[in-house]
Formats: C-alpha cells, structure tokens, sequence
C-alpha cells in the first residue's frame, strides 16, 4: 500500500483513467453501434461532428490531463521503486499512456482525419465509413481495456 504524498497522484490516476475508460467504454457500447445503423452520410456527419467537440476543454482536459498525471506517476514510481506499490503504479501509468493515449494518437486519430476529407454525402465517404466504424471500434475497444486496466492497477497499488 503506497502512503503519504504518493496517494493523491495515485487516486486521481484511478480517477481519471476510470472516467477515460468510461467515455471509450460508451462509445464502444452504444454510441458507435448508433452511428453505424445510420446510412453512412448521417453517420459521417455525425462522427465528425462528435470528433470535432471532443477535442473541447472538459475532456481534453481529462484525457490529456490523466496523460501527464500518468507520465508523473512513472517517474515517481522510479524514485520509489522497489516501494510496495510501484509495480502497480507504472503498470497502470505504462497501460494509459501506450494502450489509451498512444492508440489514440496512432489509430483513433488517424482514422478520423481520413473522415473529414470526404464530403458526408460522396461516394468516397460511403465507401470509407464501414471500414471507419469497424477499426476506429476496434481500436476503441483496446483504449477502453488499457484505461480501465489502469484505473484497475492504481486502486490495486492503494490497496
């Protein structure tokens, strides 16, 4: 069980990776299955739509946010090691930043810039968009597990 000034970083890890993983978690259940029933210009344009709002203050803030408080956590855990907890600590920081952030910058990402440069209702976006929903979901489901593992190795080091 980590003690003293390590518990904050490691509660608000746990929280903001649990409400991260939250977000994904909705998006692969019902939000992307709701746009996928859509015919593909609605679709489009409605997933455009949601990319452009969350890159917003209220969830760049927790996602970003739980990115640096990850980063943070790693190397604290590096001044602690081999404290009991540490293990747990940058497992969780490891599974945020590589298999939430990382994935986000290198697959979700991506894939929604592709979106934007057909026009919702071409030929070209029609084609693309059951490719999109399928790994843009895929990827999505991998952000979900790692943020939620996280969240899951830093209540485990508080423990």
């Amino acid at each position: 069980m980590i003690e003293g000034p390590y518990v904050v970083p490691a509660v608000l890890g746990a929280l903001g990776t649990g409400l991260v993983a939250g977000v994904f978690y909705g998006f692969s259940t019902f939000v992307m299955r709701g746009l996928a029933s859509l015919p593909p210009a609605q679709g489009v344009a409605a997933m455009r739509a949601i990319n452009v709002a969350a890159v917003k203050p209220a969830f760049m803030l927790l996602f970003v946010g739980s990115a640096v408080l990850c980063g943070v956590i790693a190397v604290v855990t590096f001044v602690r090691w081999p404290d009991e907890g540490a293990v747990e600590l940058l497992l969780g920081s490891a599974l945020y930043l590589f298999g939430s952030f990382g994935v986000t910058v290198l697959a979700n990402v991506p894939r929604n810039n592709a979106l934007l440069k057909p026009a919702p209702d071409t030929a070209e976006a029609a084609e693309y968009w059951p490719a999109y929903v399928r790994e843009w979901t895929a990827w999505n489901h991998v952000r979900t597990v790692a943020s939620a593992a996280a969240a899951l190795a830093y209540v485990l080091a508080l423990t």
